[in-house]
């Protein structure tokens, strides 16, 4: 595996080791599942992306993503880091206006946006509101009076995502939850922030791993565009805004997000290249 790429790439950053962290490995040939699932569990990290060359014409390149448990269909920040790694190896895309994603949810069309890359929001699969009795449970496992939970809906596009309105930022960080949860759970918190912040909205987003302990994941792109269609179809957000997530954990993730002219929703945030070398084994 000595011909190898392989990449640490800060991800949705606002200066450096502020982001999410992404592994990429990069390869000509197809590495198993269980090897792709062996190496994620070893670097540790909250999902490892895999670029290989495409199999669909219209792509520039080929990705698979990891968490530590399972694969997934796609996600936010490993598109960005995926696409930033894929950029910093020489990749030149088709169109120089766009580049061309193809992951398990088909293809996902990037676009540079000055000194960030922004990905074009994936249709959601499932929306509405969450049913009563799965809301109380959502509750149960924030530690929420559910009397403070102001909408609870359905909003995953591929990881099962379940959106949390609160009124305010401060009420989204000073959420306890569970540590523990025998189920699976993919819940994102979001709350507006007091005027004249430099944010217009905090995130938090809550998973369980292969141990079924809740973790946090610094800076979520999935959650983040699926909300912003949530946000805007609910009325709440007509223009562009910057959310920010990781503050709990000490970092200082920021998503920036923008509608085009057909209401398509843009996440896009800033990534940089930390470590970049090849894999010796």
């Amino acid at each position: 595996m000595a011909d190898r790429g392989t990449w640490l790439v800060d991800v949705f950053h606002d200066g450096a080791f502020s982001g999410n962290p992404l592994a990429v490995i990069a390869s000509d040939t197809e590495l198993d599942a269980a090897t792709m699932q062996r190496m994620t569990r070893w670097f540790n990290l909250s999902e490892t992306a895999f670029l290989l060359p495409p199999t669909d014409p219209a792509a520039d390149y080929r990705v698979r993503i990891f968490t530590l448990e399972r694969e997934l269909p796609f996600a936010g920040h490993p598109t960005l880091g995926s696409c930033h790694a894929w950029l910093e190896a020489g990749g030149t895309p088709r169109d120089p206006d766009r580049i061309v994603q193809q992951c398990g949810a088909g293809l996902v069309s990037i676009r540079r946006d000055g000194d960030r890359l922004a990905f074009a929001a994936p249709p959601l699969i499932r929306s509405g509101p969450v049913e009563r009795a799965h809301r109380a449970a959502v509750a149960r496992v924030l530690h929420l009076d559910p009397a403070a939970i102001l909408a609870c809906e359905w909003v995953d596009n591929g990881p099962g995502w379940i959106g949390v309105l609160l009124a305010s930022a401060y009420d989204v960080l000073h959420v306890q939850p569970m540590r523990h949860h025998p189920g699976r759970v993919e819940i994102g918190l979001i709350g507006p922030q007091p005027a004249g912040s430099d944010t217009a909205w905090e995130v938090r987003t809550f998973f369980t791993d292969a141990q079924h302990a809740l973790t946090e994941d610094p800076v979520t792109g999935s959650f983040n565009a699926s909300i912003a269609q949530w946000l805007r179809a609910s009325g709440r957000a007509d223009t562009g805004y910057v959310a920010a997530q990781g503050t709990a954990l000490g970092r200082r993730g920021r998503v920036y997000v923008d509608y085009d002219a057909d209401g398509q929703a843009w996440v896009g945030g800033r990534s940089q290249l930390i470590v970049g070398g090849a894999l010796l084994v």
